[in-house]
Formats: C-alpha cells, structure tokens, sequence
C-alpha cells in the first residue's frame, strides 16, 4: 500500500505543481492564435462578447482592425477613415525623419489639419490578417524520425511550396507558412499588406515619451506614449504605393471606443503581433540568458549609452540625430537588467529544474519515453554548456562589432559586398546603398568614433584568446584604442575623410569601388575581427543552435504529449496573438503594493523644468490647473496609464487593449520592470503590461492639440 500512496500523493503533487508552474496560461498569461480561445473561461473572468466577434474570417470582427505596423509593432483602425492608432515609439522613426532643428516635430509634435498635410512615409507598412489556416498534416507528410535535420528541412520546405499552391487567395494577398510548437504544428496565415501610411499625429516627446530613460520598463509610469498614422488604398480599397490620387482606406471594421470609468479588477484583453517568447526552454538554456547573454549585453551597452547620453546633452543636434539610436539601445538594455532580477527573483531555474523532474517522472508516460526525456534534457544541458564560450563572443561581435558602432557596422556591411561575386555585385551594392544611406543620415563620425573605441576595448578584454585577433593587447585601454581608431577614422571613406563613400558606390565601376575598398583603414582593421567571427565563432555557433533546435522540437513534444489535456499557448512568432487578464497592482518588494491606475496628477508631479525626460509644454500644465479635461476625466483627475495581468511583449507596442464589451479603452506600450522576465517565463504575480489610457489620448487630441476633426472621425462610447 505504501507504494500507492506515494503514487498517489505524487500524481496529486504534479496536479498542484502545475497548477502554478510557468506552464499555466489560464486566468492570466499566454498568448493564444485568436482561432483557439478558451471562450468560457474569458466569459468567466468577465468578457461579455463572444470569440466569433473576436475573430472571424466570414463576417467584419475585431481582427480586421488590428495591423502589424512596420514590421515590429502593433496597430488599430479606429475610424472609417483608415485612422491608425499606434505607439509614438512605434512612430519615432517616422516622425524623427519628417524633423529638423528649425521644425521639430520630436520637440513640438505634429497635428495635420486636414488630408492633405498628411505625410507619407517611404517604407512603412500595415498587414492585416485575412484568415488564419492549420495546414500540419501537409506539411509533416513524409516526416519521420529516422530523417536527418537537412532531410527533413528540405521535405517540409518542399510540403510548403506544395501547400502554398493549393490555397485562394486574391493577387493583392500573401501567404505564409510559420511553425508553431518548434515545428511540431504549421498554420498558413492570409494577409494583405497596405504600403501608403501616412503620419497624421504626434504629441511632443514631452508628452509621447515622457520619463524617457529614467521610466522605461517602469511603473507607476506617466506617459502619453501614442501616435497617428492614416492608411491609404487605390480607388478600389486595395493596397498600392503611394500615389497622391490614393484615397484614405474604408476598413471592414474599426474599433468603437470607450471612456467609461475603469476599475481595479475590471476584464481585460489586448490583440496584437508580439515578436518573440521562448516559454518552454529547459533550465540550461535559462542559466545561459541569466549567467553570459544577458550580462555580456548588459556591460556593453551600458557604457555605449553613457557615452551617447553625454554628448546629447551637450548638443542639441545630436540630441536630434541621436535620439531614436539611443532609445533603441537603451530599450534592450534596461529589458535584459528586468528580465535578470525577474528570473531571479521567481526562482526559474529552480522551478524549471523542479518541472523537468516531474515531466521525466510522470506516469502518463511510458517508462522508455520517460528514459528518453531524460537523455534528451541531459543532451541538452551539455550542448548549452558546451556552447558558452561560442555565445558570448558571438553576443560581443554582434553587439560591439554591429549593434553599438555604426563605423563598424557599415565596415562590415562593405566586407560583405567585396566578398560578394561580380555577377551579384549591382544588385548586392543596391542594398548596400539603401543601408548606408539610412545610417549616414543621422551619422556622427567623431562620437562614433569614442563608442567603437569602448566597444573594442571591451571586447579585447573579454574575450577568450581563442576568438582574439593578433595584437589584441593593444586595444585593452580605451585611451589607446582611441588614439589608434583617430588614425583609421582620418583614412577612410567609411567615415568621409577620404572622400564620399556613397557617390562612390553610386557613379564609380565595379573595379574602382573594390579598389578603394580594399584600401579603406577602417575596413582592412576589422576585416581580421569579420574572418575570425566567420570562421571561428560563427559556424559553431549557429552548428549548436541548429541541434538545440533539434532537440527543443523533441523537448516540445515531449511536453505536449505528457500532459495532453493541458492547453499549451504556442511562443510568440510576430503572428496575431490575443491575451487576456485583469486590471490589477501587483507587490515588487515586500512591504510595497502598486495600484493600477496614474493620473495626470502624477504626470505634473514628476514635471522638472527644462529636463530632457520630465520637461512639459505649458499648455499641458494650463489644463491641468484650469482642470480642462472635457468628458475623460475619473474621481476629479484624467487616468493616463493603467496595468494588468495581459502578457505582453516586444511587437505588442501600440497593440489595442479592450475592455469586456470590446471596446477599445487603452493602448498597450511596455511591461513592468519586474516582470519583464516574462518572454521565457510569465509569473501572474508581477507581470503586468502598461497601457495609455484611452481617455487621456483623447484628452490630448482634443483639448491639447485642437485636433477635432480627427475625434470628429471615432466612434466614442460615453
């Protein structure tokens, strides 16, 4: 009997872990494929509309309101004019591109008064999802487990090809194939793709980035962080390049919008394109982002953005130039920091290892699948360990060598067009051209010049000797280094002291652009750094991600077949994704509790006179006193940011967040510092995702900019 009871007592111990293991997703987390929610369990928590009006491929739904925005963000039609709803940070870029020192939209925002003031910009884009398909058993056909990796790439590239052939869809659509489960489930998505987007609004950075740096990841938070863009179509509704005859776009649905009062406890679900989660990595692949990827990011980018933050506040060009390079930096940055103190903080590993045992030990599994699931994750844990010296220096290339000095990137960028054969070459140069001329726009040679030389003195000293040029030792001491990177930056065509590298590119002949490249200071100095990475680092690298990959497709289904009565979301691909929770605090430390909501109080509390994060127009402020706020205030005061349990991430920036009758009610920018750990394990208990209010977008396109005819434009719901 003693037998029993032990088996027992451990089956009942499995229930009640995993009940409160990463693997839980319901009643908070998970990022589900709108065509699989659990219905009846929204409803419970307090979703008052049904799924079909959700997603739905026949009639108008909310999914036809929800685009990927420029490939990496989120965003929402709420007008029957193609009126886009996304994040400012989403927008920067844009709005960086249309501004100059004289007229600073950055500084001073931008409010088109009609149509035509409305600016397109080249290269921005919205995808909307058509239909959403499961095609995995065309394309595991012929699968087997006795196939190699490359056996078994090739067939399924081939079902894909096959698959792709055999679906409907109208000449101004797409189609993809994507692996879900680590390649265990395929779905083929339908999209159209609209090419005309045009910036029709931006509050100041003063509003729309308010608390910048200092409250990144952070909360409470203060920020209006939003902006508007507008799509256009052709004549017929369809997607085309810009054209000035194209005519705004008639969506099939746009998203009504409501200002009622919002409360501690209240449903909530948020739609968008979130980039990338890993939620079912082993404990050896977590103790390598805890112990070498994370830190080795961490130390270099930290010094790259003081460097960059001095000379910003210095010069007010730079700041301008700077600006977007220096947010993108510092956003992964200060990410990596959370995500290190989160993991340590929920005890992942620990809980990981815990989890690794139970699925190994579960009775649902027979005795050589459980032997098998050992071997697999005792594989595993040697290959990540085997494989820590080949990351961290292909984490120190890329981030010194690529992500930090833009004089190297481009350095490396040339290397590979005179690698390139002669019959590619034009075509290959075009690309080259287009990247560097995106670069040099907002290019800075002399500042460049000290980040490259941190950065190369960083990585002379920390890196194994094995992944080192000759004569390393030379560059340990950042003085040295500079005086050394002085004399390149004056010899090269990379940095224009020896002449216009882009007129270069664009009039010489093929043989004259390779001639002066080979003789190019800067190029010939990294060339050796662009071998070793090639030779050394990069093949092994990439030989162990491809088997760990292997074998993570393996460990998934593992887990999928070990507990199939558990709903398992699929990781985050940049695929349409829904996620739902509740408005609600949380407790990073002991002995301190967050409340959900911030108010525009808040907003004029942290406001310092002419500071670069918490500086704030004067007609703001005026409101506030004046306490102007129309019909979206609450208690007396305007709510500007509000959390909850909705697990979010990169690519959900400028996502819509509903409330129980899908409405729109607030726009999803940014998680909670402590949580931000929640890419590769969602703890309910700190990770929360921060989201505009509504109301005080409205408040500032209303009462702030003047911009009535846009809220003429929405639906609002009072």
């Amino acid at each position: 009997m003693v037998p029993m009871k032990k088996t027992m007592l451990k089956s009942c111990l499995l229930s009640c872990f995993l009940n409160a293991s990463f693997l839980t997703a319901q009643m908070g987390g998970g990022m589900w494929m709108p065509n699989q929610l659990n219905e009846k369990e929204m409803k419970e928590m307090g979703m008052k509309i049904s799924s079909k009006q959700i997603f739905n491929t026949k009639n108008p739904s909310i999914k036809d309101a929800v685009a990927h925005f420029g490939g990496g963000c989120t965003s929402e039609i709420i007008s029957p004019k193609g009126l886009l709803l996304t994040n400012h940070h989403c927008g920067y870029y844009n709005i960086q591109s249309h501004s100059t020192v004289s007229n600073d939209l950055l500084t001073h925002g931008f409010w088109a008064s009609s149509f035509d003031e409305e600016k397109p910009n080249e290269g921005l884009k919205a995808t909307f999802i058509v239909d959403i398909k499961e095609v995995t058993p065309q394309i595991l056909m012929g699968i087997s487990d006795n196939l190699t990796e490359q056996q078994r790439n090739t067939l399924i590239q081939n079902n894909i090809n096959k698959t792709l052939t055999t679906i409907k869809k109208e000449n101004y659509q797409d189609i993809a194939i994507l692996p879900f489960y680590y390649g265990n489930q395929y779905y083929a998505f339908i999209t159209e793709t609209y090419e005309d987007i045009r910036l029709v609004g931006a509050p100041p950075s003063s509003i729309g980035k308010y608390g910048s740096d200092t409250d990144n990841w952070m909360w409470p938070r203060h920020t209006g962080d939003f902006s508007l863009f507008r799509i256009y179509a052709d004549k017929n509704n369809r997607p085309a390049k810009y054209s000035k005859d194209n005519i705004p776009y008639t969506p099939k649905y746009y998203l009504p919008i409501s200002i009622k009062d919002k409360k501690e406890n209240d449903f909530s679900f948020v739609y968008g394109f979130p980039g990338r989660t890993q939620e079912y990595l082993p404990s050896s692949a977590i103790e390598q982002i805890l112990e070498i990827t994370n830190p080795s990011r961490i130390s270099l980018r930290n010094e790259s953005l003081k460097i960059l933050d001095s000379a910003m506040r210095e010069n007010k060009e730079i700041k301008i130039k700077y600006a977007a390079k220096y947010a993108s930096i510092a956003n992964g940055w200060k990410k990596w920091i959370g995500e290190n103190q989160g993991l340590i903080k929920s005890n992942t590993i620990q809980k990981r290892k815990e989890y690794e045992t139970q699925l190994i030990e579960h009775t649902n599994t027979s005795l050589d699948d459980r032997n098998k699931n050992l071997v697999l994750l005792n594989t595993m844990k040697g290959l990540y360990k085997s494989s820590s010296g080949y990351n961290k220096a292909y984490t120190y290339f890329n981030e010194v060598f690529y992500s930090n000095s833009e004089t190297f990137r481009m350095a490396y960028i040339l290397s590979n067009l005179l690698s390139t054969s002669d019959q590619n070459f034009e075509k290959i140069k075009l690309r080259v051209i287009k990247n560097l001329t995106n670069i040099y726009k907002n290019y800075d040679p002399e500042l460049d010049k000290k980040v490259s030389s941190q950065m190369l003195s960083m990585y002379s000293m920390n890196i194994e000797p094995r992944f080192q040029i000759a004569g390393h030792e030379d560059y340990e001491k950042v003085s040295s280094c500079n005086i050394y990177l002085s004399e390149l930056w004056n010899k090269s065509y990379i940095t224009g002291k020896k002449g216009n590298l882009l007129s270069i590119l664009s009039t010489d002949s093929q043989e004259n652009i390779k001639s002066k490249l080979k003789e190019d200071a800067v190029l010939n100095f990294i060339n050796p750094y662009v071998e070793m990475f090639r030779v050394k680092i990069l093949p092994y690298h990439d030989e162990f991600d491809k088997k760990l990959d292997s074998l993570q497709r393996k460990y998934m289904k593992a887990q999928l077949n070990a507990f199939p009565s558990k709903k398992f979301f699929p990781d985050a691909n940049s695929t349409l994704r829904i996620t739902y929770g509740k408005i609600d605090g949380y407790m990073p430390k002991d002995g301190i509790y967050y409340k959900p909501f911030t108010t525009l109080s808040g907003v004029i509390e942290k406001y310092v006179p002419n500071d670069y994060e918490f500086d704030l127009p004067k007609k703001l402020i005026t409101l506030y006193n004046q306490k102007n706020f129309g019909s979206y205030s609450q208690n007396g005061d305007i709510i500007v940011n509000y959390i909850a349990t909705n697990h979010t991430t990169g690519g959900n920036s400028g996502s819509p967040a509903f409330d129980s009758q899908g409405n729109l009610v607030g726009l999803n920018f940014d998680r909670v510092w402590e949580g931000t750990m929640s890419d590769t394990n969602y703890d309910p208990t700190i990770c929360r995702n921060i989201m505009v209010d509504i109301r005080y977008i409205l408040f500032i396109i209303d009462k702030y900019a003047g911009a009535q005819r846009l809220i003429d434009e929405m639906k609002i719901i009072k």
